[in-house]
């Protein structure tokens, strides 16, 4: 808003000190980024004593995992805290004309109610509970059901999948090496470094390919020539998968304290990245990846999402005064994975995102393995000693800060792989 309002001013001929500022994205990136911190570290804590009150605390199974019983009574829900660290700064200090900024705040909105649903419901059984003076025990079937969510996350993957098919405003640009037609509007002449240089516009469903030189597939590729034209049904089931993973596996990796949070910041500093460069006509020609117009302006909501992440750890850090709940895991999830999807790299997700990947993997391979030998053998079988394969590290005896800790390393080693693969063809 105070972007538009600076915007305003100028064309009405007004002039204030600094305004021109607002013009640049970097200037509006910081600035996001700083008020996502002031947000979260100056009203968590009021947030945090509100939901201590109204009686949002975690209620904690007995897993026979050390430390888990002194989270007893720990406010949960306060991924509200990192919602509002989002929304606040795009809001300000983004252009809200832009289609992927209001897709961007669509999606957090979206998954944000689902959570709060989910986690509302689960505190209010255990309220019921207390009410009644029966002992609370928590359950699977407490919050909404599994299937509601699930279709929360296709939901947001039809709104996503279909914004970036059918609106006019998403758009990528391709170096065309043929004969440009002066007739034909999608051919672009531009001169790159004193070269004249001619670009496609197109609204094909593509995707990068990381390592490879020739690192752009284009998904209609998939179907037979005759089912082409329906492309974009592929591409939309892709999108509903690829939000639906992503934002499940953040969901199960919030298990121990910081660990959904600070790794969702450094794969908020990977995404920013790649937003960043393929909005920018210079960085795309020189790391020869497709142009993509308006995307520089994303990178203001991903230093607004980098902002809060870091500032719930104020609060979320070992030992933790609050828990995000699904209303933080699941949002984050599902943005980071719109946020993949709209900059062209869903195919390095299993890389950057690879901690949320191997925590979900480990889930999936867990009940697998103990459906199938139960079936077997009379008896089901674990791979893990405990999965999450948090769990499996606490179960051999490991500190929960130290797990943590490890993780956020192997997702920095993540990131730069990832970063890198940039350049490294």
């Amino acid at each position: 808003m105070l972007y538009h309002l600076f915007q305003w001013f100028k064309q009405e001929g007004f002039k204030f000190p600094g305004s021109a500022l607002f013009d640049f994205i970097t200037f509006r990136v910081l600035l996001a980024m700083l008020l996502s911190l002031v947000i979260t570290l100056v009203f968590g804590k009021r947030l945090i004593n509100i939901l201590r009150r109204k009686l949002a605390g975690e209620t904690v199974r007995d897993l026979g995992l050390a430390g888990e019983q002194s989270k007893k009574g720990t406010p949960t829900m306060g991924g509200i805290i990192i919602i509002l660290g989002i929304l606040v700064p795009t809001l300000l200090f983004a252009n809200l004309n832009k289609v992927y900024i209001r897709l961007m705040i669509v999606s957090t909105i979206w998954l944000g109610i689902i959570g709060f649903i989910d986690d509302y419901l689960k505190l209010r059984a255990k309220k019921i509970a207390q009410q009644k003076g029966v002992k609370y025990v928590k359950g699977d079937k407490d919050g909404l059901a599994g299937w509601f969510k699930i279709l929360g996350q296709v939901g947001l993957g039809i709104i996503v999948g279909t914004t970036l098919i059918f609106n006019s405003n998403v758009k990528t640009w391709r170096e065309y090496t043929g004969t440009p037609n002066a007739m034909d509007s999608t051919i672009k002449t531009v001169q790159v470094n004193g070269k004249i240089k001619h670009f496609v516009e197109t609204k094909e469903p593509i995707t990068t390919i990381p390592f490879l030189k020739t690192h752009e597939f284009n998904y209609s590729k998939l179907l037979p020539q005759a089912l082409r034209g329906y492309s974009w049904v592929l591409y939309i089931l892709i999108v509903i998968f690829i939000i639906t993973a992503v934002s499940n596996g953040a969901n199960i990796t919030d298990g121990l304290d910081g660990l959904a949070a600070g790794t969702s910041a450094l794969i908020g500093v990977c995404l920013g990245i790649f937003a960043y460069a393929s909005g920018n006509f210079i960085f795309a020609d020189y790391l020869n990846i497709m142009y993509i117009p308006n995307l520089a302006e994303l990178s203001v909501f991903i230093a607004a999402m980098i902002g809060a992440c870091i500032g719930f750890l104020w609060y979320n850090s070992y030992p933790a005064q609050v828990f995000m709940g699904d209303t933080g895991s699941l949002t984050l999830g599902g943005i980071i994975a719109a946020i993949a999807i709209i900059v062209h790299k869903e195919l390095l997700i299993p890389i950057f995102c690879g901690v949320f990947f191997v925590e979900l993997l480990s889930v999936t391979m867990q009940v697998s393995y103990f459906k199938y030998t139960k079936k077997k053998y009379g008896e089901g079988r674990r791979i893990f000693l405990m999965s999450p394969l948090h769990h499996h590290y606490q179960k051999q005896g490991y500190h929960e800060a130290k797990i943590v800790t490890r993780f956020w390393i192997v997702t920095v080693l993540c990131v730069v792989l990832s970063i890198v693969t940039l350049k490294l063809r």
